[in-house]
């Protein structure tokens, strides 16, 4: 049986790991390389940094921060952020980074995770999509004078609710669905999915779980719930309820409310195969080939 992971996700914005709530208000968190080091010491299954505030800015992700955490870990360490063509994946995985995150670039221009999927293997590529419950707004455009919905052109189906996806950090608007856009990812060469909720990033009050488990339907690749774990509870429901392979956590941990070694006796209790906290982590991590070139 496959064991689910319990992956620690340390959001960096100048340097520092910050924490908000639906991409907003962030709060400092302490030093990244020393937090990382920290969770894999407590248990931790892999490490992601995401560089928030790289694609909004135009610029590149931090490189020498990932150096400096790859010689430390044996677990994988993830980078996402300021990724916008092969060769920003080709620097990243050079730096000491196992896997990739892509969004932004890959909304923008798709046949990137492709390129980078044959390039380094599918392995190595993570397509992170932020999403967002909305309201179709075909009702807005058919209301007529007096405020009702003309019913020769209403669509129920179509004022359905709906995930959009979001990039730049959650600043940009997309016409995207995110269940589609995920399974065209998987289709694209993507390794594995990150799908993040942003209506409850930060809140603490649980995974998006019709989110997740859709993303878990229409793909063949592992998915990564994120956004809004608030107890182990939650992350039991992602792995049980929804079906995801891994629960992304940050908030939680960063603050003390439990520890790597708690959630993984929860889970471990509740009957969901995890690598205990105390289980070596030096076989871990895979080394890949040697990059092309």
């Amino acid at each position: 049986m496959l064991r689910k992971r319990v992956i620690v996700c340390l959001d960096v914005r100048d340097g520092r790991v910050v924490k908000g709530v639906s991409f907003q208000g962030l709060r400092d968190m302490g030093d990244p390389v020393e937090l990382a080091a920290r969770y894999e010491a407590e248990g931790a299954d892999e490490i992601v940094y995401l560089d928030i505030s790289a694609s909004a800015e135009g610029r590149r992700t931090l490189l020498d921060l990932v150096q400096r955490t790859a010689e430390r870990l044996f677990i994988p360490l993830t980078v996402g952020g300021g990724i916008h063509e092969v060769a920003d994946i080709e620097r990243a995985l050079r730096a000491g980074a196992d896997k990739v995150s892509v969004n932004t670039a890959a909304v923008e221009r798709p046949e990137l995770i492709t390129e980078a999927s044959k390039r380094f293997g599918a392995q190595c590529v993570v397509a992170s999509i932020d999403a967002r419950v909305e309201r179709r707004q075909v009702e807005l455009a058919v209301k007529t004078a007096d405020g009702t919905v003309d019913p020769a052109v209403a669509n129920p189906r179509m004022s359905a609710d709906w995930f959009r996806v979001f990039t730049q950090g959650g600043a940009k608007v997309t016409d995207l669905d995110a269940i589609r856009w995920a399974r065209e990812c998987a289709e694209l060469g993507a390794g594995e999915i990150l799908i993040t909720s942003i209506d409850q990033d930060g809140r603490r009050n649980g995974y998006d779980l019709e989110l997740t488990a859709r993303i878990v339907e229409a793909v063949s690749v592992p998915v990564i719930a994120s956004g809004g774990a608030g107890s182990a509870e939650h992350m039991r429901d992602a792995f049980l309820l929804a079906g995801a392979d891994a629960a992304l956590v940050a908030g939680i941990f960063h603050e003390g409310v439990t520890t790597v070694p708690a959630v993984k006796r929860f889970l471990a209790e509740a009957g969901i195969a995890v690598r205990p906290a105390g289980e070596p982590v030096a076989t871990l991590r895979v080394d890949a080939e040697p990059l092309p070139g």
